[in-house]
């Protein structure tokens, strides 16, 4: 990660103001499209550039803040207006049987916004767990709060950790690079649960 953030902050920084903004917040919001764009480190990047003058802090926040709420309610609505028919079709059931959804469903009615929530620190899940939000009816409201709460909690952090890095941008960039490992490490654990969870449900439902 650290050539990566090297090599963004090379590209990025010699864009002017209005452009390092769009850029910010393009990778943020297309996190929750395609889960590999490295929406932390442009966000680090960005943090860094307000520290330098280049543009202006809260500016930074608000706009990686603001397309990456933007967007994973936006697959939160694809899910709400499409989720239900596409899982009732044919490819839909080779991916959730009825019965599966009706547990992630109940899970989304009990549980929702703590899943919602703890999602937003965890890569790939980001992009997934809203999608399921409303595919399992879940309200618009109980949705948005968490994902603003968390996505604001995390980029938050991140951006002013950037902002304030100074002498100490090479402790700070290793700091953020380790908690991403151990974050993605944590990532995958879940997905091993999740995997696991669809196998025997499936089971049980053959």
């Amino acid at each position: 990660m650290a050539g990566l953030i090297d090599r963004l902050m090379e590209w990025v920084q010699g864009l002017p103001g209005p452009l390092v903004y769009l850029v910010i917040g393009a990778f943020a919001g297309l996190e929750n499209i395609f889960p590999p764009v490295p929406a932390d480190a442009i966000a680090l990047t960005g943090g860094f550039l307000a520290g330098r003058g280049t543009i202006s802090p809260i500016g930074a926040f608000l706009v990686v803040w603001g397309c990456n709420v933007a967007t994973a309610l936006l697959t939160y609505w694809v899910g709400r207006r499409y989720g239900a028919s596409f899982f009732q079709g044919r490819m839909g059931r080779m991916i959730l049987q009825p019965q599966q959804m009706s547990r992630l469903s109940a899970l989304y009615a009990k549980h929702g916004a703590q899943v919602i929530f703890i999602s937003r620190f965890l890569p790939g899940f980001r992009a997934v767990v809203p999608v399921f939000a409303g595919t399992s009816g879940m309200g618009w409201v109980r949705t948005a709060a968490p994902i603003a709460l968390a996505s604001g909690l995390w980029y938050g952090m991140v951006v002013y950790l950037g902002a304030t890095a100074g002498r100490n941008w090479e402790q700070i960039r290793a700091a953020v690079e380790t908690s991403g490992r151990w974050l993605a490490i944590a990532a995958v654990i879940l997905s091993a649960l999740v995997a696991w969870w669809w196998w025997r449900s499936r089971q049980e439902g053959a």
